[in-house]
């Protein structure tokens, strides 16, 4: 392998967008900055993605996009998630592994990632491990909330966000507003009962692995049943 490959350089930063919904993808970004920009970076006054308006987001992304000296994204659809737990993975590793994955890709000096393991230093040793590029001198560090603490994270996930805010756009188009698509939603939760009742099964935006999904089949099963018996 050459040099040119090998080099590390930069800071990067990764999170997610879409981990908890029964609806849709999820978006893994990360995105790497040279040294020399991550003062301009916290100039734009990033803030944690969750408390910013979609406009704000919107507009932080074409900022983040003409600053950033690489991107890289990945989606995993709710049906590649549901494979991947029905061949026993759990959410956790899906994450450490495609995180890995844009580790590898951006090779930085330093990344700052939004720990998805409840234990944090065992996210970040298991992502670096799953690169390679600890050995290469890259340092990892692996936080809860991150993306409130460091801008480099921020900027990873506004992307992640604006990215998944445009994927549940297209679906609203077709289907109509289904709401957020968490288990907790009134309205994702009629969505999904309606989607049983007029087509007997669900499509393939819906991860039907989730347990919110098994209860809602089993409610509604039960329910008919009665019926039945009536």
């Amino acid at each position: 392998m050459s040099s040119k490959n090998t080099r590390i350089r930069g800071v990067a930063g990764l999170d997610e967008a879409g981990r908890g919904p029964m609806i849709g993808p999820m978006i893994i970004c990360g995105v790497l900055f040279e040294k020399g920009d991550i003062k301009r970076l916290e100039s734009l006054g990033l803030r944690d993605s969750k408390v910013l308006s979609p406009k704000r987001r919107r507009n932080l992304d074409k900022s983040i996009r003409r600053l950033a000296a690489r991107i890289e994204i990945k989606t995993i659809t709710a049906a590649e998630i549901d494979a991947l737990r029905k061949s026993g993975y759990t959410m956790n590793e899906i994450e450490t592994i495609n995180f890995a994955f844009i580790v590898k890709e951006l090779k930085p000096e330093e990344v700052y990632m939004d720990a998805a393991d409840v234990n944090a230093e065992r996210f970040g040793r298991l992502v670096a491990e799953k690169s390679g590029l600890a050995s290469l001198g890259t340092r990892f560090i692996s936080e809860h909330k991150a993306d409130a603490r460091y801008p480099v994270v921020s900027a990873a996930a506004i992307i992640a966000k604006v990215e998944r805010d445009a994927r549940v756009a297209d679906l609203y188009d077709r289907y109509g507003d289904f709401g957020s698509g968490y288990p907790s939603d009134p309205k994702s939760i009629a969505f999904i009962r309606q989607l049983l009742s007029e087509e007997g099964e669900l499509p393939s935006f819906v991860r039907k692995s989730w347990a919110s999904i098994k209860r809602i089949q089993d409610e509604m099963r039960s329910g008919q049943m009665g019926l039945d018996n009536f």
